[in-house]
């Protein structure tokens, strides 16, 4: 097969999508590919997600990179996507952080706003959550985990009625109106 029929074939099949061999200078450019998987949003139950890991012990041992990409379709069809990881593009270029960002849903539902955050691998005790206005910041860490995200609630909240639970990974975080 010829090097162009396999570099179409690979394309066609949806399978190159940046992910499979990249450097951290592909990185953003193979996310850059997932938006263009907005159009399969229907087909893919309104979301598509991927991610990946990079190691980087050749920087420094021990060194990970994780990322991801999630489009979602939002209200009126629009898609949304977001990033999570612990890669994040600086003005330099790429740069590896030692706390990932998680990947979080955010629903503004009657008479409170609800906040989900994936943060596998930490325990409930790990998890800190201080409330500023309309500003959640989340973190947790232990020896193998850290997380970290400020998260902009859509409507003002009412901190003294915050209430969370955390099970298999996912934080759960209620905040009445």
């Amino acid at each position: 097969m010829s090097q162009h029929r396999k570099t179409q074939t690979k394309e066609q099949s949806g399978s190159d999508i940046g992910l499979d061999v990249l450097g951290l200078g592909g990185l953003l450019g193979g996310l850059g590919k997932l938006v263009d998987l907005a159009a399969k949003l229907d087909d893919a139950g309104g979301e598509v997600r991927k991610e990946g890991e990079l190691d980087l012990s050749q920087i420094r041992e021990g060194m990970k990179g994780v990322f991801g990409v999630s489009i979602r379709t939002a209200t009126g069809g629009k898609p949304v996507v977001q990033s999570f990881g612990n890669i994040r593009q600086t003005p330099q270029g790429p740069k590896v952080e030692a706390q990932r960002e998680p990947i979080t849903d955010v629903f503004d539902e009657g008479p409170e706003v609800k906040v989900y955050a994936e943060m596998p691998g930490v325990t409930e005790s790990d998890i800190k959550l201080d409330l500023k206005g309309d500003i959640l910041d989340i973190s947790a860490s232990n020896h193998s985990r850290k997380y970290h995200k400020e998260i902009l609630l859509p409507t003002a909240v009412k901190p003294e009625t915050m209430a969370s639970s955390y099970k298999n990974g996912i934080l759960e975080v209620r905040i009445a109106k």
